[in-house]
């Protein structure tokens, strides 16, 4: 069983690993993977030993919310994410107003600003206290949540980021209730010298500026993570809202009405009118009229596709010039559109392997933070160093360590990706296939509709008798008219497009995968390949089989011997050259698998330029052959489009579905190509190689503004070079990581 649940309270890594742990120890759980960047969930589990509120359950007890996901609350999510924005920036202005406002007292007089003289903090340093207090105040409020959550998860033991801020902004905030103490007592013994050592460092502003530092990154960040699910949004938008289909009068059964509906209420079967520059609301097939049809949005190709009767569509293409009707074969989360969508979220939703090294560290690294944060304020202290001096470093070093940066390295990468790659026709599934696509050194590809059009045709007529090619391609097509095999079509219609007028012979009898037998104009006649000839013990002279240089030959033959051959061939994609040579420029390995002969595979892979080509292979065996390049140690991807080619697909590291394909190739691939374009195999290969060193870079930065900058904040330079950063400069360098792995992610979008 598969579930995507909405999760509620997360803001860093360490949340989301304390969240996966917690399910994961659940009882038939196979997998569950959390995503920070979507806050969701997605959970494979066993039904008999796992549901739905259980997981829910154990989510609530880690400290977080859990709702299950539904596709048709999407609308909800969008107002509520504007919703959580708009409260975001009221948070951020009343931060950033009543800030400027604490730092006009705190700090004014040291540039001569004027302050009022009745809280001069030489004559009146409590009002001079209090009146910063009174201006945090705000600020403290606006940001609760990072004390409610991050003491919960505090107390649930599995402090994350809002631990850290949480702590260190309550710590400045209760030393300058005390220094107010202090103050007060102070000038009660009047004592100016212990009067003036709290008043320099009350660190109210520090609170205020933590805050509100945290929350502009926060802010920041919130507006970079919503520019990586464009792509999404963009197909969404995209959508139809409505369509006009026909249906019969409510008052006559037999009068048709055009009616204006909502595109949720098609049904498999209406007939629905799609007028010049409407948009199509379902896949269908056309059943009336032509037209060109932009396919962009799906498959990102710019060239119109003519479509005609009998010509499937896809939802969200755009009619450009034709009045088309169209009968609806798939609707609403059934359409192309729809699983497009579907897609590229579901990928969003999982976890590149990489990202494992992130969420490992970040479920141990707030503890050890606040660990050295404490020890920190200690060594300070056993070294002579006053308490305000210690508390500063140990501040610092919370405040500059949360792990927002490594929980973004990942997922903003991941989204950003898979959104700009189905703005390409290539939908990759999941964040492991993009991961694995980057490591890949072979790329197998099936020949007939892959590398191929999958369109058999004749293209060489050889006769070995008195017959001319026109008289024995009239006994082919006659013989064959009765069989519903490919290379019969191909011959039946090479005969009419030569205009060969053809009679249907007798006593036909099929012979699975060797060939035919039938009697025309009172001769026995056989056709079939070299095995059947030879199980007729019919002679063939080795000139016959020399003849064949190029496609599958079919043997004519009767009583006396073979009488002629027949070849038929698959003709080669305009694209397929472009693309293996794209992939060997890029020092990739390119195997042809084909069930074809040996001859016919290797014309094919001569003239393509294929480094190896494995003929004869029986669609059982295509998994094989997988195993073995597998044992070479290599990572090999597996092109194909037929049901033959699904356990080759799932086999491979990769598996890569062309998008006309059959739905079992579809759903057994890792990767779709809705372009049907083999030259998207390599662009997917190199995204998949900008998007792990856009991963690299993320990760990089993220574990050595950490590790450089906990050190730095604890104090470890001030001996020798003097260089201390204050809990202030500590937040803003934390919110600018963030801003910064997350810019570094949308270079991955640019066009």
């Amino acid at each position: 069983m598969n579930a995507k649940f909405n999760i509620e309270g997360m803001s860093c890594s360490a949340c989301s690993a304390s969240v996966e742990k917690a399910v994961g120890r659940l009882k038939g759980i196979t997998s569950v993977n959390v995503n920070l960047l979507t806050n969701t969930m997605v959970v494979n589990y066993d039904e008999n030993s796992c549901n739905d509120e259980i997981i829910i359950e154990a989510v609530r007890k880690a400290g977080f919310g859990a709702v299950i996901s539904e596709a048709d609350k999407k609308e909800k999510s969008s107002k509520d994410s504007k919703t959580s924005k708009q409260n975001m920036k009221i948070r951020l202005s009343v931060s950033i107003i009543f800030l400027i406002l604490l730092l006009y007292i705190s700090m004014g007089h040291m540039i001569n600003l004027p302050l009022p003289s009745f809280m001069h903090e030489h004559e009146n340093g409590v009002v001079f206290a209090t009146a910063q207090l009174i201006f945090l105040l705000p600020i403290l409020y606006v940001n609760r949540k990072f004390f409610t959550v991050g003491f919960n998860r505090l107390i649930k033991r599995a402090p994350n980021m809002d631990s850290l801020v949480a702590i260190g902004s309550s710590a400045a905030f209760i030393y300058g209730l005390f220094s107010i103490v202090m103050i007060a007592i102070a000038n009660n013994n009047h004592d100016a010298d212990m009067a003036m050592k709290y008043l320099s460092n009350l660190y109210f502003e520090s609170a205020g500026m933590i805050l509100t530092l945290v929350t502009v990154g926060k802010y920041l960040e919130e507006r970079s993570k919503g520019k990586t699910s464009l792509a999404i949004k963009h197909l969404i938008d995209f959508s139809p809202k409505t369509a006009v289909v026909i249906r019969n009068d409510s008052l006559s059964d037999e009068t048709p009405v055009e009616i204006t509906i909502p595109v949720e209420e098609i049904v498999v079967g209406d007939i629905i009118i799609v007028k010049p520059g409407g948009k199509i609301p379902a896949d269908g097939v056309v059943i009336f009229g032509s037209s060109s049809v932009d396919q962009s949005a799906l498959t990102g190709e710019s060239v119109f596709v003519e479509k005609q009767e009998g010509d499937l569509v896809m939802c969200a293409s755009i009619n450009k010039n034709g009045y088309m009707k169209i009968r609806a074969t798939k609707v609403g989360k059934d359409t192309t559109f729809s699983q497009i969508i579907e897609l590229v979220e579901n990928a969003g939703a999982t976890k590149a392997p990489i990202a494992r090294l992130a969420d490992k560290v970040s479920g141990v690294f707030v503890p050890i933070v606040m660990g050295i944060s404490v020890l920190s304020v200690i060594i300070w202290l056993l070294t002579g160093a006053t308490f305000d001096f210690a508390l500063s470093a140990g501040i610092s070093v919370l405040v500059i360590s949360c792990p927002c940066a490594l929980g973004l390295a990942t997922p903003v990468a991941i989204m950003v990706a898979t959104g700009r790659c189905a703005e390409k026709g290539i939908l990759i599934k999941s964040a492991e296939a993009l991961e694995i696509m980057h490591s890949v050194q072979i790329v197998v590809m099936d020949k007939t509709g892959t590398v191929t059009e999958g369109n058999m045709s004749v293209v060489r007529i050889s006769s070995f008798s008195s017959i001319d090619e026109s008289e024995l391609l009239q006994i082919a097509a006659s013989i064959e008219t009765q069989s519903e095999h490919p290379i019969a079509k191909a011959i039946v219609s090479y005969a009419q497009t030569k205009q060969i007028e053809t009679t249907m012979a007798e006593n036909f009898t099929a012979i699975s995968g060797r060939g035919i037998s039938a009697d025309y104009k009172g001769t026995k006649y056989f056709a079939g390949n070299k095995a059947f000839m030879k199980e007729l013990k019919i002679d063939m002279d080795k000139d016959i089989y020399t003849t064949v240089n190029f496609g599958t030959p079919l043997y004519i033959a009767n009583s006396n011997g073979v009488i002629g051959v027949l070849e038929i061939a698959d003709t080669i994609k305009p694209t397929s050259k472009e693309a293996i040579e794209k992939l060997k420029k890029m020092k990739i390995e390119v195997v042809l698998l084909s069930g074809d002969n040996r001859v016919t595979a290797e014309a094919i892979g001569a003239e393509l330029l294929i480094d190896r080509v494995i003929s004869e292979v029986l669609p059982q065996d295509k998994d094989a052959v997988i195993i073995k390049l597998q044992s070479e140690n290599k990572v090999v991807a597996m092109v194909g489009d037929g049901i033959n080619d699904a356990p080759a697909l799932t086999r491979a590291n990769v598996g890569i579905a062309i998008g006309n394909g059959t739905d079992i190739a579809i759903e057994s691939a890792d990767v779709v190509l809705i372009n049907n374009d083999l030259k998207s195999v390599a662009e997917a290969i190199n995204f998949g190689k900008k998007t792990i060193r856009n991963i690299k870079q993320n990760l990089f930065w993220a574990f050595f503004y950490n590790t450089l900058g906990i050190p730095v904040a604890a104090g470890l330079l001030y001996p020798i070079f003097g260089i201390m950063l204050s809990p202030m400069i500590a937040a803003a360098a934390m919110s600018f990581s963030s801003i910064f792995v997350v810019t570094n992610a949308l270079r991955l979008g640019r066009k």
